[in-house]
């Protein structure tokens, strides 16, 4: 797979670090079909969306970013009805 480079000059892999795995993320996960991630600081939320869109082939409907209290850039990703985040998170082996 080919990396794509980002408005930002980031490639999908750098935008996106890794995803969360907390207790209120599998809520949010079963609730309103989201995923959390931590991305890079310089990524913005149409970075963050392309680079979901690109690597795991899934409709994203919004993307809101947090930089949290730890220092680290998160992105709450709410997928699209047709793109289950339930099946993206067992892929990345969270479920």
């Amino acid at each position: 797979m080919q990396a794509q480079k980002k408005e930002s000059g980031l490639t999908s892999q750098e935008v996106i670090k890794h995803p969360l795995a907390t207790e209120k993320v599998i809520r949010l996960m079963e609730a309103e079909n989201k995923l959390v991630f931590v991305v890079d600081k310089r990524a913005t939320k149409e970075d963050v969306k392309k680079a979901i869109e690109h690597l795991f082939k899934a409709k994203v409907k919004a993307v809101n970013t947090l930089n949290s209290v730890t220092g680290e850039k998160r992105a709450y990703v709410t997928f699209a009805k047709e793109s289950p985040a339930i099946d993206i998170a067992t892929n990345l082996g969270i479920m």
